[in-house]
């Protein structure tokens, strides 16, 4: 230990407040990343190595966690959007996933990933882990009808939503799923306009008022608690599995690519994003924040919330806060 000339060496005690009993969470956690990282790279990357996708993409990185969890013994879905130019079409005309993946429209994904899981039932076979994988715009919008209706008859798919708030792919467009007053190409900020006047669609709540089996929020900044869940939506045989995939979009939002990670963290330690699950009607915390930081903290590190000022940003925070209430309330039930 090096200190000053003169100074004595301050002695850490165990029940000081540098032990592992007090930041005992901190060392699980790092744990839980270890060891996520060597689930994930002892198998095999089921996606190609050079594609399309933005630098920083949250979404690419979901992507490649999901297929190297689900395996090769899996059937993928992926609608028109920023992850078919990825996992459908790939890198210079091939195909971008080594696993069967198929290009479905922008609003019958659902309904054709549930024709093929009967048709491999019929063979005896429910082992294929029938998947899909839609941004926001084939989920909440122009693919909902399609959805809710799978979800209502018990189909047995797994379907998860890369939301990046908007329509990226095109350009940059509000969604169902924008939060209010979010910049897009479609809810510029002016005189007249403050952004995106309307709350986004609360899809995964939506999803659980369906009664399906199991629904759940992840983030690819969490990765362990992401690949729980998705060994868990593996294992349901009695209905639908809804995963919702919070997706940081640097060319769309507007931050730095190399701050995709820490964008999606302060966006669940501002309580703005929690992780829950809900099994079997069953609503549960799968990530404590300890201590709530402000929204502020969120909304600095991306332009499309640079216009808001402090009293739409005190509003943010109130409802923010009320949502996650009302959250904490529903677990306890």
């Amino acid at each position: 230990m090096i200190t000053p000339k003169g100074a004595k060496p301050i002695l850490v005690k165990d029940d000081s407040f540098f032990t592992k009993k007090r930041f005992g969470f901190i060392f699980n956690e790092e744990k839980k990343i270890k060891e996520a990282y060597k689930e994930i790279t002892k198998v095999e990357d089921l996606l190609s190595p050079g594609n399309s996708a933005c630098l920083g993409c949250h979404a690419e990185l979901a992507l490649r966690t999901t297929l190297r969890i689900l395996g090769a013994n899996t059937i993928l879905a992926i609608p028109p959007g920023c992850m078919g130019g990825i996992g459908v079409v790939g890198f210079q005309g091939g195909s971008g996933s080594k696993i069967p993946v198929f290009f479905p429209l922008l609003d019958n994904t659902a309904a054709m990933l549930a024709g093929i899981n009967r048709a491999y039932r019929r063979q005896g076979r429910d082992d294929i882990n029938v998947v899909a994988f839609a941004g926001d715009g084939g989920t909440a919008d122009a693919g909902f009808q399609s959805l809710s209706e799978a979800a209502e008859r018990g189909e047995n798919i797994i379907y998860i939503c890369y939301d990046n708030e908007a329509y990226m792919n095109t350009g940059v467009q509000r969604s169902g799923t924008t939060p209010k007053w979010s910049w897009t190409q479609t809810t510029p900020i002016g005189q007249d306009s403050r952004g995106k006047s309307q709350k986004g669609k609360d899809m995964p709540m939506i999803m659980a008022q369906h009664g399906i089996p199991y629904v759940a929020t992840a983030n690819p900044s969490f990765l362990p608690d992401y690949i729980e869940k998705l060994k868990k939506a593996m294992q349901i045989r009695n209905g639908m599995s809804y995963i919702h995939l919070y997706s940081g979009c640097p060319t769309g939002w507007k931050f730095p690519t190399e701050k995709t990670i820490e964008v999606g963290r302060i966006a669940v330690e501002t309580n703005l994003y929690p992780l829950w699950e809900c099994e079997n009607g069953k609503f549960k915390l799968t990530h404590k924040v300890r201590k709530r930081r402000p929204i502020s903290d969120y909304s600095q590190l991306m332009q499309k919330y640079a216009h808001l000022t402090p009293a739409e940003l005190s509003e943010l925070q109130r409802q923010v806060d009320d949502t996650y209430r009302s959250f904490e309330k529903l677990c306890k039930l």
